[in-house]
């Protein structure tokens, strides 16, 4: 079994986490993957592969465009697993009122060379579907458009690293794929 250093999947997980939650440059981060990545996804569907991953999460990415991923905290232990608590994120269309959030965990497998061979997510269906019931009615009060707007107001209190643009239209994915 090769060991890697703890440095080296702390860099991992950083480049990972940049490229998905911060920047949404789907397919960057889906190069962060093995060829063969294992993704456990409990509720939607297990997928094998990094080319069945990526087109999985792209559609799904734009099906759900308002929803975002604010960072929490994580741990990176000797197995090399990096174990990440996030909250699902949808911003309350009226913008005096607090964000629309369900907590979500994910575990990762480093395989080394800046990549992970496993991602396995973990979510509470009911959670999802008691926020999203909640964001659409809160739309329909305030502001039927918001999702279109895909707004990105509060990344939370973590390191400046886990924070992305406040529009989806401002964040690295959306320019290198616009350009």
């Amino acid at each position: 079994m090769t060991t890697y250093d703890l440095d080296e999947v702390e860099e991992a997980f950083r480049a990972y986490w940049q490229a998905g939650a911060v920047n949404e440059d789907w397919d960057a981060w889906v190069e962060l993957f093995t060829e063969d990545v294992t993704y456990v996804e409990h509720i939607l569907g297990d997928k094998h592969g990094r080319e069945e991953v990526r087109a999985w999460i792209k559609p799904i990415m734009v099906e759900f465009g308002e929803l975002y991923t604010v960072y929490e905290w994580h741990v990176c232990d000797l197995s090399e697993r990096v174990v990440v608590y996030m909250q699902n994120r949808r911003d309350h269309p009226d913008a005096s009122q607090p964000a629309i959030d369900f907590p979500g965990m994910t575990v990762l497998q480093y395989a080394g060379n800046g990549r992970f061979s496993l991602e396995e997510d973990f979510w509470s269906l009911p959670e999802g579907q008691r926020t999203m019931k909640a964001y659409v009615d809160a739309c329909a009060q305030h502001d039927p458009d918001h999702p279109k707007k895909r707004t990105r107001r509060n990344w939370g209190d973590g390191p400046a690293w886990a924070k992305g643009a406040p529009t989806y239209d401002q964040s690295a994915g959306a320019v290198s794929s616009s350009g």
